[in-house]
C-alpha cells in the first residue's frame, strides 16, 4: 500500500509541475464546461510557478520522489480559494488528492482563513467526490446554455 507523501513545492519541482499543469489542462478540454473554463481562467501558470512557491501556495503529492499531484491554493483573504488541484490518473484512487485537500485546509487555518472553497466541472465526479469527502460542498452553480 502506497501512503501519501505531501509536502511544500520547490523551485527543484517546476518542470514536473508544468508537465502536471499541461496534462492537467488538457484532460479539461473533453470535459463538460472545461473550454469555458480554460477561456476564462488565467493561462499557464509558467513563471507564476516560482512566485506561487515563493509565497507557499503549492503543495505537491509525490511517489518516490516523482511529483504525481499537485494544489494552489491563494489564502489572502478569509476565503481560502483552492486554485487548482491535480493528481495524474495512474496516481489516483490511493488518497493523494486527499492528501492534498487535507494539508490545503490546515494552511487555510494556519493563515486564518474562515472558510475554504474550489471548482468542480459539471460531470466530473471525482473532483466533486474529492471535495465532498473534505466536507467542502457546492455553493453555487452556474447554468449556461450556448446561443
Amino acid at each position: 500500500m502506497i501512503d501519501p507523501t505531501v509536502r511544500p513545492a520547490t523551485v527543484a519541482d517546476v518542470d514536473q509541475l508544468e508537465l502536471l499543469e499541461a496534462e492537467a489542462r488538457a484532460a479539461l478540454v473533453e470535459q463538460r464546461g472545461g473550454r469555458r473554463w480554460l477561456e476564462t481562467h488565467r493561462a499557464h501558470r509558467h513563471d507564476d510557478w516560482l512566485a506561487a512557491i515563493a509565497g507557499s501556495a503549492v503543495d505537491v503529492a509525490e511517489i518516490d520522489e516523482v511529483v504525481v499531484g499537485y494544489l494552489v491554493i491563494d489564502t489572502v483573504s478569509d476565503v481560502a480559494r483552492i486554485e487548482d488541484v491535480y493528481v495524474s490518473p495512474g496516481a489516483r484512487e490511493v488518497g493523494f488528492g486527499d492528501a492534498l485537500i487535507e494539508a490545503a485546509v490546515a494552511k487555510a487555518g494556519d493563515a486564518g482563513c474562515t472558510s475554504i472553497e474550489g471548482e468542480a466541472l459539471p460531470g466530473d465526479r471525482e473532483t466533486k467526490n474529492l471535495y465532498e469527502r473534505a466536507g467542502i460542498t457546492a455553493r453555487l452553480i452556474i447554468v449556461a446554455k450556448q446561443l
